[in-house]
């Protein structure tokens, strides 16, 4: 288990999902806990130098956490929370009896084989049969919120659409907030890892881009001194 290999272990949740569901970055927390002890929990952003220990290990949630913590950051190194609950005996899973999804795989975890093949782990002991599109993995295409700020919105509407019937399945995994936006605008059903795992229904809350990201930005900044 990690707790023999690294003794600074911290919970870094991300903006998003402290935005999205607090109550679910409780329960993690809590599950983490439960094996590892008393872990403190990361809330600043991940572009603000993290106030950790020297040599800490971040157990991280989001996929653009998980980019930066690896590289931007000395002295520190990172672990998805997809790695964690896959750990033999680690967590309890919910059975959802063979439903059939398709899967998105984040734009900063594209090349980290380590991560996808985790995350599909997950999938397999929840009894989730999983139907991989055609553009899957280390060749999977962006969901559409990665050109936001860059192209008009409507094109970001359009590629959000584009991307979502790509899907061979209605139900569509996510371990992204923005990739829950992304879906529901493409018009399917976002299924968002950490509420798969907690038997959670997954709520789209804001999905207009301009507003969402606004949303996000105001958390960030209200939230800096944390």
């Amino acid at each position: 288990m990690l707790k023999k290999v690294y003794k600074n272990l911290v919970f870094a949740p991300g903006c998003a999902l402290m935005l999205y569901k607090p109550d679910l970055v409780e329960k993690i927390h809590k599950q983490l806990e439960s094996k590892f002890g008393k872990m403190d929990v990361l809330t600043t952003c991940c572009k603000k130098k993290p106030d950790v220990p020297e040599f800490s290990k971040i157990i991280n949630v989001c996929p653009g956490c998980d980019k930066r913590f690896e590289f931007d950051y000395r002295n520190i190194s990172t672990i998805s929370l997809w790695e964690v609950f896959d750990e033999p005996g680690f967590f309890a899973f919910p059975d959802y009896k063979g439903r059939h999804m398709s899967i998105i795989d984040a734009c900063p975890t594209r090349n980290k084989v380590i991560v996808q093949e985790a995350i599909r782990s997950l999938l397999v002991k929840m009894n989730i049969e999983i139907v991989e599109p055609a553009y899957t993995k280390t060749k999977s295409t962006c969901c559409g919120s990665g050109i936001y700020g860059d192209v008009p919105v409507e094109m970001v509407i359009d590629a959000m659409k584009r991307r979502t019937a790509e899907m061979p399945e209605n139900d569509v995994v996510v371990y992204c907030v923005s990739c829950i936006k992304s879906v529901h605008n493409g018009g399917k059903r976002p299924q968002y890892l950490p509420d798969l795992l907690f038997s959670e229904e997954t709520f789209p809350q804001t999905t207009d881009p301009d507003e969402w990201y606004a949303e996000l930005n105001k958390y960030i900044e209200d939230n800096s001194w944390l």
